[in-house]
C-alpha cells in the first residue's frame, strides 16, 4: 500500500512533485477567495505555508467562507484555518499571521524567500503594498479581482490586469499601479457584469469566490511545477 499523502497528485505532476513540495508560498486574505485557495495549496503538501488575515468569522461569512460556521463565529481566520489545514498536512510549516497589511510592515511578512504570493484582499492600498513589494523585490505574485455580485463562475478567468473589464476594483487598480509605474499583473477577475442590487450593498455567493480561490491555487502550483 502507498502511504504518501500525495500520491494522486504525483500521478499528474510525476518529477515536478518535489518542486511543488519544497515550495514556500503565503496567501494574503482568508476571505471566501482565499480560504479555498489556502485549502487548495495545501492539499499540495508544501514545505511552507504563511497564511495572512487580521479578520474574525461573522455571520455574514457563512455563505461562502470555507470553515466558517456557528461555532467559529468571533474567531481569528487565521486560527481556524491553521488548525484545520494541520488535520491533513502535518509536515508543512503553517504559519498564521493575524496582522493587517500596510505599507509601513508589509516588509515584515516576507521574513523567507517566497516561490509565489497570491493577494486575496478587498482592500485596494493592502493590494498595492503586496504587489509594490513583490515587485520591487522580484517575488512572483498573482492577484484576485472582485468576485461580489457575480453569480456565474463560468466568466472567471486569468489574464493581465490592464485586460481587464467589467470590475469596478480592477479598474480602481489599474489607476494606481500605473501611478506606481507598474504596468501589467497576472490577475484572476471574472468577465461577468455585477449584479446590480437594491441597496447598492455587496452581495456575494457560494461558488463564485470558491471557484475564484481555484483557479488562483491552480495557477500558481502549476507555475511553481512548469516554469524553469
Amino acid at each position: 500500500m502507498n502511504n504518501k499523502p500525495y500520491q494522486r497528485s504525483e500521478l499528474i505532476y510525476k518529477n515536478k512533485i518535489e518542486k511543488i513540495k519544497k515550495s514556500n508560498i503565503i496567501i494574503f486574505g482568508l476571505g471566501g477567495v482565499g480560504s479555498v485557495a489556502a485549502e487548495s495549496i495545501s492539499r499540495n503538501f508544501i514545505k511552507n505555508l504563511t497564511i495572512v488575515d487580521y479578520d474574525i468569522y461573522e455571520v455574514s461569512n457563512l455563505n461562502r467562507q470555507l470553515y466558517s460556521n456557528y461555532d467559529n463565529i468571533g474567531k481569528k481566520k487565521v486560527d481556524v484555518l491553521k488548525e484545520n489545514i494541520k488535520k491533513h498536512c502535518k509536515d508543512t510549516n503553517i504559519v498564521a499571521r493575524g496582522d493587517k497589511v500596510t505599507d509601513s510592515n508589509i516588509e515584515g511578512f516576507f521574513n523567507i524567500n517566497y516561490d509565489y504570493v497570491i493577494d486575496a484582499v478587498d482592500d485596494v492600498k493592502a493590494k498595492l503594498a503586496i504587489i509594490k513589494y513583490c515587485r520591487d523585490n522580484n517575488i512572483p505574485v498573482v492577484s484576485c479581482m472582485g468576485t461580489g455580485n457575480r453569480i456565474n463562475p463560468q466568466m472567471l478567468t486569468i489574464d493581465d490586469i490592464f485586460k481587464t473589464f467589467n470590475c469596478p476594483l480592477a479598474k480602481k487598480m489599474r489607476k494606481e499601479l500605473k501611478r506606481l509605474g507598474i504596468l501589467s499583473l497576472d490577475t484572476v477577475f471574472s468577465k461577468e457584469k455585477p449584479v446590480e442590487t437594491v441597496d447598492k450593498k455587496l452581495g456575494s455567493t457560494s461558488f463564485v469566490p470558491g471557484s475564484a480561490g481555484l483557479l488562483l491555487a491552480s495557477y500558481v502550483i502549476n507555475k511553481i511545477a512548469f516554469e524553469e
